[in-house]
């Protein structure tokens, strides 16, 4: 009999929609249950019906608040899930900012289509009543089976906010699932921790045929885009993620301006999600590395700064229209498939003086991956929109670990291994990962497809 059974319910051979099934000793656990992004937020298949009886689930374990991790979690409990969430405590704040900020997005798409709504408020307030949260990495967390007690266990991910590796221990076996794994050093979160002594992994490869260039130097990048833009008297764009991206920005302006290395300009920050987020990073500094940690706690807010906006309503938004000096505008979604960021787009792409900078990954079919490979026009709102803005794709802002780091994650319990599922990748990223983990370590490797089942001794 096998000590776990694995179905890959999604996120195999695609970086989003992750959702992992373990069954051990009568007991239904998922990892992760997240949306498939695309061009649009509500994508055909997150509508399909769940692949296991969501009302069988036992627990839901959370590795991360992105909502490509959290995103389908109103969907499960409105389709019958009554078990137990379990996350860190930073995780299950910003998650419910997430899950409330895209049911609007998720809503308008689904009426403009005639569809009924992918999940309501009710389902996400019902997954709240729900949940659970470990109050520090590495407390075990247990669950108590037919057949004796797993061990739970949360490693530091270093990713975003509260990240986690999650390992399960049972009957002298672990399995982990890494979620999304950090790109360490980082300037807020910790390093990444390694669980030891594994005897199987389920790990990302998000940029797993890929190496991060210009880690060293982004600052400097963006110093350079910024004054060149501003000489020329036009407007720096920058798509960012709500949670890591935004705030890693609004650090990086802080050190910028405070140190007089740009001029003092407008930088907006047109993101109600990411002011919010903002808010619970300042919260949980105990979470963030010590250098931030420490400074948040003696009272320097290093995410504010001179010349910083802030713009909460729509009315706040559109008045950024108003203001014809050189800017700085950070907006959401960091892929630009919805948001505001859409229509200052349709504003500064045609004008040659603007710049957009991407600072993070960006989805296939999505707007932001058409504006990285640059063609001559994008379509915003279904009107063409001639590509004319300097486009800047800063890997060095990623919040996920490089091809190199994701090999050397594997070193410290590599010895024990008796396998590694590579998921969460593009299928190049995907095989092209766990060939060099092969060629390093000499283990198995499976880049498994959605719907695979594993049977794990």
């Amino acid at each position: 009999m096998s000590t776990f059974r694995v179905t890959f319910a999604g996120g195999a051979q695609m970086p989003t929609g992750s959702n992992f099934l373990i069954e051990f000793g009568g007991k239904k656990v998922l990892i992760d249950c997240g949306l498939v992004q695309g061009e649009k937020w509500s994508v055909p298949i997150n509508r399909e019906p769940f692949t296991y009886d969501p009302a069988s689930i036992d627990y839901l374990f959370i590795t991360h608040a992105h909502l490509d991790h959290v995103g389908r979690i109103p969907r499960l409990v409105r389709d019958g899930f009554k078990g137990v969430i379990v996350s860190t405590e930073p995780t299950r704040d910003m998650a419910e900012l997430i899950m409330l900020d895209s049911m609007g997005l998720l809503g308008k798409e689904a009426s403009q289509q005639g569809l009924e709504p992918l999940y309501e408020e009710r389902d996400v307030f019902q997954a709240m009543h729900l949940w659970n949260t470990i109050l520090t990495y590495q407390e075990p967390y247990i669950v108590t089976t037919d057949q004796g007690e797993a061990v739970i266990t949360f490693y530091d991910a270093g990713h975003i906010l509260g990240s986690a590796i999650i390992e399960i221990a049972y009957k002298g076996k672990k399995i982990a699932f890494t979620g999304d794994l950090g790109n360490t050093p980082s300037p807020l979160m910790r390093d990444t921790v390694t669980p030891s002594n594994l005897d199987y992994i389920v790990m990302e490869s998000v940029y797993g045929d890929r190496n991060h260039k210009d880690k060293d130097k982004r600052i400097e990048i963006v110093k350079e885009v910024i004054t060149s833009t501003i000489t020329k008297g036009g407007t720096v764009l920058i798509p960012a993620f709500s949670i890591e991206r935004t705030q890693e920005m609004l650090l990086a302006f802080n050190e910028l301006v405070e140190s007089k290395q740009i001029p003092e300009i407008p930088v907006y920050l047109d993101s109600p999600l990411g002011i919010n987020i903002t808010k619970i990073y300042k919260k949980h500094e105990k979470w963030l590395n010590n250098d931030v940690g420490n400074a948040i706690k003696s009272g320097d807010d290093v995410f504010a700064f001179k010349g910083l906006v802030q713009t909460l309503t729509p009315d706040e938004s559109k008045a950024i229209n108003n203001d014809t000096r050189p800017k700085v505008i950070i907006a959401g979604s960091g892929m630009s498939n919805g948001g505001r960021i859409l229509h200052h787009e349709a504003r500064y792409l045609s004008d040659p003086r603007s710049a957009i900078v991407i600072v993070g990954y960006q989805s296939v079919g999505t707007l932001g991956r058409k504006i990285v490979d640059e063609p001559k026009d994008v379509i915003i709102h279904g009107q063409v929109v001639p590509l004319r803005a300097r486009v800047v794709n800063i890997h060095g802002f990623s919040a996920h670990k490089d091809s190199d780091h994701l090999v050397s994650f594997l070193e410290p319990t590599a010895t024990t291994l008796k396998k590694v599922f590579v998921v969460l990748g593009e299928p190049k990223s995907a095989y092209y990962l766990g060939q060099r983990i092969h060629e390093t370590y000499g283990l198995p490797i499976a880049v498994p497809e959605k719907g695979d089942v594993v049977e794990l001794e």
